[in-house]
């Protein structure tokens, strides 16, 4: 279902439907992933990990595993140069391979590689390490108490100037009008404390890489990631070496979410072949990816609101507390910056971001924006509720347009959401009733978006078919949103246009694919490059009619000649000016590249329907309805795709996920039997409203679409639940033992 802000531009692509470019290898399982590649003369590398939490690393001995059977390798983190802890690339480093402190349970303190998976296996177990073990800090409330222990000695907090070490990884204030004024002039106020656990991304493909060095000292890298030219910079920074050095292909990939916009292996793999003159592959286990890849953070944020009787939002106090886990990072500062749906008159928010010994967090989809969306849609449910007020009404007297300010202070360009708010408001299920028993909640989500750096290449071929050549790997349908755009401009079959994913040496600089910004950046340089290549085929159609270029129009992938002497031919079609370019002036081909602005911000709207079992406290989802604001939706079925599958994740979030740690820091459901990700029997079928209010700052009106829907889910489940048993949710997971026990306390 498609909503629109007024009539649609009629396009003949863009805005349906077609099979994917790449769909036939995926469902075939021709595809090949990193896992999948194989080089002659290959090894397996295999990682050695900490059993501790947090430790000095006293000594490693490697002796016994290098005279193993088939070891040709073995690399420790003195194999790395050290990097300053004030280099921006210092907690990457770390992170892929400790130095003289482990900072997490699972954290890499070696490698080896050998001729079989098991011979490596064997080896790694034979290497001998002494630590030093520390105290663990294994929680926000144990890294902000007093007299905490360090839990990495290199922290130093961002943006206040502090030189000693400290738990607190950035403090950033936001602040506008007068809180206490808002306090004042409001008839009610709500205030809760919410608590949210560490989730993985659990996307299916575990990480993989192979790297080969050759003799000339260059490593060529094939890797599943968000953004090979990343890829390349950060192993390059790692290794110390030039990015000119290393050559990365990208490979298919089997999800990400934010989660492979960072790397684990390659300048692991990469020093394992330099040592080695072989090839050599690693491929994590599901183990390993859950822990020690990066989970996305834990929080505790407090929040307290004020409305007045007829419903004006007043003020808005809070602090927000994120845990990066072992490194700094600007997971609380991002959180609170995702707070702009609503006009806060007068707002003060304090973001901290804090340090723990558990694995290093990482983005995931819309990262740090569901935490915050919890506790304000929740109480703001909490005053619709209070008040007797339609939450969607509420929500609307209060919601952002063009103009008014985010959380930083910055205005909203044009955006939809009152449009997407109307949507559900209009919607059958939204208009339907409550069935017996049910709790029905709303909630909403807000993402910003980015643009960044792109690079396209498109090239016409003799046929009259088209290669439209990036830089950003395909993570949600952008093999079919490149062609479609291409197919818009050119006027040619979408199916006569081949999407290429070139190497870091192919194609120009792109960065990585995050923050729903290739259909959007990306995509505006494929549009760029076919109108460079429009106005080339119109020369050429110049020359082969013996006009002047001004007479030639380009209408629906042809050349039309406007005036004498070839008024009224036939128009020349792209086919026929390539089958002519030889004598034309020579292949037809375009490159755009550009640093793009003007990412459109996304929001959505969810509404669910959910029993509550009060004797188990198991929640099912009865319906679900998402509503969000694509700008202009170029593949409909891959927005309805990031929709329901950014659903379905929040509602993972929120029903059932969670690292558990032991009181050592070892985590205690490192697989998918145990850590409980939502499976088909779990959702019912999540119902799509697409909205479409387009985003002026791009061609065909596009905004990201991939994160902005795991945002709402948690809120609206929580208020689902409260509207079903009378019990407000503040701590994730809301899972059958935690509701019971809410439903107990009653």
């Amino acid at each position: 279902m498609t909503a629109t802000e007024n009539p649609p531009k009629k396009y003949k692509y863009v805005g349906t439907r077609p099979v994917r470019h790449d769909g036939l290898d995926k469902v075939t399982g021709k595809a090949r992933f990193a896992a999948d590649l194989n080089l002659t003369g290959q090894l397996r590398g295999v990682l050695v990990r900490s059993p501790h939490a947090h430790a000095r690393i006293v000594s490693i001995d490697t002796g016994a595993a290098e005279a193993m059977p088939g070891v040709k390798a073995v690399v420790t983190g003195a194999d790395f140069p050290a990097i300053d802890p004030a280099d921006s690339a210092h907690d990457e480093a770390i992170n892929n391979i400790a130095r003289d402190e482990v900072l997490y349970n699972g954290h890499t303190v070696a490698a080896v590689a050998a001729t079989t998976l098991a011979e490596a296996r064997a080896a790694a177990a034979a290497v001998k390490v002494e630590y030093d073990v520390l105290p663990a800090v294994l929680s926000i409330d144990e890294a902000i108490a007093d007299g905490a222990p360090i839990a990495n000695s290199t922290n130093r907090t961002l943006f206040t100037g502090d030189t000693e070490p400290s738990n607190i990884a950035s403090v950033g204030p936001f602040q506008r009008g007068d809180v206490e004024a808002g306090f004042e002039a409001a008839d009610l106020i709500v205030e809760r404390t919410f608590t949210t656990k560490a989730v993985h991304q659990g996307y299916i493909e575990p990480h993989a890489c192979i790297a080969d060095v050759g003799q000339d000292g260059k490593a060529t890298i094939w890797a599943s990631s968000q953004g090979h030219f990343a890829v390349r910079s950060k192993t390059a920074k790692i290794l110390g070496w030039g990015t000119d050095k290393i050559k990365v292909t990208p490979a298919e990939i089997g999800g990400g979410f934010g989660g492979k916009t960072t790397i684990y292996l390659e300048p692991i793999a990469v020093r394992l072949s330099q040592k080695a003159s072989r090839p050599v592959k690693i491929v994590m286990s599901r183990e390993e990816v859950l822990r020690a890849t990066g989970p996305a953070p834990a929080s505790k944020i407090h929040i307290k609101m004020g409305a007045t009787n007829d419903g004006e939002l007043t003020t808005i106090q809070g602090t927000l507390h994120y845990s990066n886990g072992s490194a700094k990072g600007y997971a609380a500062l991002t959180g609170a910056m995702s707070i702009a749906s609503y006009r806060f008159p007068n707002l003060d928010l304090m973001a901290i971001g804090t340090v723990d010994n558990t694995p290093k967090s990482a983005a995931y989809r819309a990262p740090s924006a569901p935490q915050a969306a919890f506790a304000i849609e929740t109480l703001i449910d909490e005053i619709a509720e209070k008040l007797d007020v339609d939450p969607i009404d509420l929500r609307l007297r209060n919601a952002v347009v063009e103009g008014d300010p985010t959380a930083m202070g910055a205005p909203h360009p044009k955006i939809g959401f009152i449009e997407t708010l109307e949507a559900i408001k209009n919607s059958e299920h939204y208009n339907s009733p409550v069935p017996e028993g049910v709790g029905r909640g709303f909630g909403t989500g807000f993402w910003f978006n980015i643009g960044e750096q792109s690079s396209a290449t498109v090239n016409l071929n003799e046929d009259g078919t088209a290669t439209v050549i990036t830089g950003s790997p395909d993570i949600g349908g952008s093999r079919a949103s490149m062609a479609l755009m291409a197919a818009e401009e050119l006027g040619l079959d979408v199916h006569r246009i081949t999407p290429i994913i070139a190497d870091t040496e192919s194609v120009g600089f792109t960065d990585i694919t995050e923050g729903s910004r290739a259909t959007f950046a990306t995509g505006m340089a494929v549009v760029n490059a076919c109108r460079d290549l429009i106005e080339q085929l119109k020369e050429r159609a110049a020359v082969m009619r013996g006009v002047d270029v001004d007479q030639v129009a380009w209408v629906d992938g042809a050349a039309v000649i406007e005036g004498p002497p070839s008024e009224g031919a036939e128009p020349v079609t792209i086919a026929e000016i390539t089958g002519a370019a030889k004598m034309t002036g020579g292949p037809l081909t375009a490159t755009a590249s550009l640093n793009a602005a003007g990412a459109g911000p996304s929001f959505a709207a969810h509404l669910a329907d959910v029993k509550v079992d009060e004797e188990t406290g198991e929640v099912t989802i009865v319906r679900y309805t998402a509503a969000q604001d694509a700008g202009t939706a170029i593949h409909p079925s891959y927005v309805e795709g990031q929709m329901q599958g950014g659903s379905a994740q929040g509602i993972g979030w929120a029903l059932n996920e969670e690292y558990i740690f032991s009181g050592e820091g070892v985590m205690q459901n490192a697989g998918f039997l145990d850590y409980r990700m939502p499976v088909a029997s779990d959702l019912p079928m999540i119902e799509t409203i697409i909205v479409e209010v387009p985003n002026p700052s791009h061609p065909y009106g596009v905004r990201g679409v991939g994160e902005t829907g795991i945002v709402p889910p948690i809120g609206t489940l929580a208020n689902a639940i409260a509207r079903a048993t009378g019990v407000r949710m503040a701590d994730l997971p809301m899972s059958p033992p935690n509701v019971l026990k809410a439903l107990n306390n009653r």
